[in-house]
């Protein structure tokens, strides 16, 4: 069974703790042996490991299993308890206690205390690429070694919401490390594997924590969370884009688990008696955005011509060898914040519109390059496609081939040298409301404005998500806003892609997830 739970779906209630809620006696997981080392295949390079300041899943797969936050996310992408032992919400809804749950320590033996959440929490605000989730913050305290306290500006319904977020988490790193520089932070952190060398675009292995204490409110894993253990000596996570190379290491036991079976070889794969796929059906949602700080992208008429110009379906098909699903929103059907909002936006593919707006924006015929890369061949087909599109209206389209880690850092930089930048959402759909929104937000905006500013219709849109005292008040401004966004051509959002995962039948209890969490898996022989 899972331990209690912190729910934010319709707002957080005023008080929260863990620690006071009864839980039903059961035996919590064990190994079914202990010891071994396994090989994972990653789809990507790794650049570095600093995650509070990179958004990117290759880094989040390493990080989730050497970092854990005060607060994380479950199986079903609700808000859970990590590092504390419990979260109370004052009556006027500005003051969060937590009380830390104790004999914590990190990598380096060093007990955890609120010094080192503190720090943690000050370097994020700091450097962290989603530091806008700590904007409502007045101050923090430190009362004693056991207890961190956020003090907001005002009273913020989804604060915890936010600040659970996986997709940059605010992980929890030591005091010392408060002032180091972005993209320069030591891999020290309190999970149950630690780093023991960082080859970049290589591998990255891990070791298991000896000092690691499982989170006893719990009986499993759960999402980023729950009680975890270590049954692997060693984890190598080996960066290997090339598909079919992945593919092959799997099939002949070099790598014991893949992030990644593309659709071309699952038929084949799946009849391997020694190699079991699973899948997630919802995983990454398909995107590209421009560049506003480079003309003629920073052209609203000529970004409107684009998304008049491009075919979804072609692109898609492209993308994921016809594994996809339309999906006319930031968000999946079925969740909280799903609207259809600007749905006459997207998959226009109507030429003549397209060129009436091109010159419309005055386009004189310059280079547009499109800046995508190799290691997810998803992302260079649907640049590819999407090239040849423009072309057909008018446009001159270029790509900008990169490694990932490159191409990743140059879209966060918005240097005037691209102007549309391919990439794929995952854990921002996944977690919902306004995290979903918040690439678009203020103070740091994907699609790069010269001066940071975004649409002021679509901030006081997104606040009301933030701020909004229900459900429904909240709902209704993210459709605002998800309308304003489609309309301003921010972001566009193309189609669903879901990711098949894959293990050699000697791997036990692993479980597809947003990224892969070696804890409580173990190797048969």
């Amino acid at each position: 069974m899972r331990g209690n739970r912190v729910l934010a779906g319709a707002g957080v209630a005023a008080c929260i703790g863990l620690g006071g809620m009864a839980v039903q006696a059961a035996e919590p997981f064990r190994c079914g042996r202990v010891g071994g080392d396994m090989t994972f295949g990653l789809e990507a390079n790794v650049a570095g490991l600093d995650q509070h300041s990179s958004s990117a899943a290759s880094v989040r797969n390493i990080a989730m299993n050497t970092y854990e936050t005060l607060m994380t996310r479950d199986d079903d992408m609700k808000p859970l308890l990590q590092l504390a032992s419990a979260a109370d919400t004052s009556a006027d809804g500005k003051t969060i206690t937590f009380t830390l749950r104790e004999g914590v320590t990190f990598h380096n033996g060093k007990k955890m205390t609120s010094a080192d959440v503190l720090a943690s929490y000050e370097r994020y605000a700091r450097v962290g690429i989603d530091r806008s989730i700590l904007a409502p913050v007045d101050h923090y305290e430190t009362p004693d070694s056991g207890t961190f306290r956020i003090v907001l500006k005002e009273p913020r319904p989804t604060f915890l919401e936010a600040m659970s977020s996986i997709t940059v988490p605010i992980v929890i790193i030591p005091a010392e490390n408060r002032d180091v520089p972005a993209q320069q932070l030591p891999s020290v952190g309190t999970g149950p594997f630690q780093l023991v060398q960082f080859v970049p675009d290589s591998y990255v292995k891990l070791k298991r924590f000896e000092g690691y204490a499982p989170d006893k409110r719990f009986t499993d894993r759960d999402g980023f969370g729950g009680y975890k253990v270590a049954c692997l000596d060693t984890v190598t996570f080996r960066m290997v884009p090339e598909p079919g190379a992945r593919v092959a290491g799997l099939e002949t036991g070099e790598l014991q688990g893949v992030e990644d079976v593309p659709t071309i070889a699952q038929k084949r794969i799946a009849k391997n008696k020694d190699i079991q796929l699973l899948k997630l059906q919802n995983f990454w949602l398909n995107v590209f955005f421009g560049n506003w700080s480079a003309p003629p992208t920073n052209n609203k008429a000529f970004r409107q011509a684009v998304m008049a110009a491009v075919d979804f379906d072609e692109i898609m098909d492209a993308a994921s060898d016809g594994d996809y699903k339309p999906n006319p929103s930031f968000q999946y059907p079925g969740t909280n914040y799903y609207t259809e909002a600007g749905k006459e936006l997207l998959n226009q593919h109507d030429a003549a519109k397209a060129k009436k707006l091109l010159a419309e924006s005055g386009y004189k015929g310059e280079k547009v390059v499109l800046l995508t890369n190799k290691d997810y061949p998803s992302l260079y087909n649907t640049a590819l496609v999407v090239a040849q599109q423009l072309k057909a209206i008018g446009i001159n389209a270029e790509l900008q081939v990169l490694d990932w880690p490159t191409a990743l850092q140059k879209s966060m930089k918005g240097t005037p040298d691209w102007n549309y930048f391919f990439t794929g959402w995952i854990t921002y759909v996944a977690v919902g409301g306004m995290q979903t929104l918040r690439p678009m937000a203020e103070p740091n905006p994907v699609y790069t404005p010269p001066d940071n500013k975004t649409d002021p219709a679509f901030m006081a849109a997104f606040e009301q998500v933030a701020n909004g005292a229900t459900l429904e008040i909240r709902q209704k401004a993210f459709a605002q806003a998800q309308q304003i966004a489609l309309e301003d051509a921010m972001v566009v959002p193309m189609g669903v892609m879901p990711k098949v995962q894959g293990v050699r039948s000697g791997v036990e209890h692993f479980e597809p997830f947003y990224n892969p969490r070696l804890y409580n898996v173990w190797l048969k022989n």
